[in-house]
């Protein structure tokens, strides 16, 4: 039986507040979206976001709550450990995670492990310490143009990362580089980072150095049964769009489409908006958290934010009656707070539907498998074991 389609949308790391685990993580008083606003002075407007309830869920200054949201909206808890991208995403499609990802953010990578990977790849290694990605090319790029060694680097999230200039490699090198690392990092417990990631970049100079859509993350299988996986063995389509693949590792999607940034995700979702197509599209928008959260830029932020508004009514105007859309994230990047980490933080959940009836606040959740499991009940698949149906509350 044909099923209305679903579609969900995460802003990457847009949280919305702090929550009790918080503080174990050092993020007590953390609110992405709400210090993205107050920092701009309230001078940028969201109304479509506005309109569906968004700006109900924490004060976004310049842009009041509303009284009548046309979409339900309420805070979803993380229930698992962590803040990263791969155990949010997992968790909002039914995945918890309950041991903490290993990292090396403190560290470096061990000595072993790299020269594993030099004997390996048959290349030498430069970097090995945690840092943002654009700052590691003005300091080793130039090196890497003359010496041909590669840059190596993490970060507070569970990462190994490869920055290899695309025309000096090529990027199938790049990628077989990746491809050898992927295997090393899980041949051992304690080096099974949650994911390797090639970084090609172009340019001949610190100054101009620029990071290409080519990237490619190489993750883990998720630790567990996914909604999607469901959805595809009950033949549903499971389109993803940007880094949703990569996340999942391949696991539970039928068709996978990449992005170069946030506005070309969203043009390519509402595009499949206009298809005939039975099931989900799954889109990650990763330029808020890539290029706005890490780098601290609250301006870069807002911007993009109001770039996705104005590319809102044009997938709302192609959704079905029955069409249910949800507009999410993943944890927070809070660009007001210190260091250049994520933020443990709720996330917003803003659900919006032609047909519902009767749009309100549904409170606050403790899990992102909220969203996950209303999508199972949705296609009658096997839900998760974690996270409530909220399908009796859509009217």
């Amino acid at each position: 039986m044909k099923k209305s389609r679903t579609f969900v949308v995460v802003i990457d790391s847009l949280g919305v507040g702090y929550e009790e685990f918080s503080k174990d993580y050092g993020d007590e008083g953390s609110n992405t979206l709400g210090h993205i606003f107050e920092a701009t002075e309230g001078k940028y407007k969201i109304p479509n976001l506005q309109s569906l309830g968004l700006c109900n869920l924490t004060e976004v200054k310049g842009n009041p709550a509303v009284d009548n949201a046309k979409a339900y909206y309420l805070k979803l808890k993380e229930s698992s450990v962590g803040k990263d991208t791969m155990t949010g995403h997992w968790e909002i499609m039914g995945v918890l995670t309950t041991q903490p990802a290993v990292t090396f953010t403190d560290t470096g990578f061990p000595q072993e492990l790299i020269d594993e990977l030099e004997a390996k790849t048959g290349y030498k290694y430069i970097g090995n310490y945690s840092a943002s990605g654009t700052e590691i090319l003005k300091e080793l790029g130039e090196r890497q143009l003359q010496t041909k060694e590669l840059i190596i680097y993490t970060s507070a999230d569970s990462v190994l990362q490869i920055a290899a200039h695309e025309e000096l490699y090529g990027i199938d090198e790049i990628y077989r580089i990746c491809h050898i690392a992927r295997e090393i990092c899980s041949s051992r417990p304690e080096w099974k980072v949650g994911r390797v990631i090639a970084r090609p970049f172009l340019g001949d100079n610190k100054d101009n150095f620029t990071r290409t859509s080519n990237r490619h993350d190489y993750a883990l299988d998720p630790s567990d049964i996914t909604v999607l996986d469901e959805l595809k063995e009950a033949n549903y389509d499971v389109i993803s769009i940007g880094k949703i693949n990569d996340i999942f590792n391949t696991k539970g999607i039928t068709r996978a489409i990449k992005s170069s940034s946030s506005v070309e995700g969203m043009k390519q979702t509402i595009e499949v908006a206009k298809e005939d197509f039975n099931g989900i599209c799954f889109t990650n928008l990763v330029d808020f958290d890539a290029k706005w959260g890490h780098r601290r830029n609250p301006v870069g932020y807002a911007e993009e934010l109001v770039a996705f508004d104005e590319l809102l009514p044009q997938l709302i105007e192609n959704l079905r009656e029955d069409d249910v859309l949800f507009i999410t994230a993943d944890h927070g990047n809070d660009p007001t707070w210190k260091g250049s980490d994520h933020t443990r933080e709720m996330i917003p959940c803003v659900i919006y539907s032609k047909s519902f009836k009767e749009p309100k606040d549904l409170g606050t959740r403790k899990s992102f498998a909220c969203i996950g499991t209303t999508v199972a009940d949705i296609y009658d698949v096997k839900k998760p074991r974690i996270g409530e149906s909220l399908l009796e509350e859509l009217k």
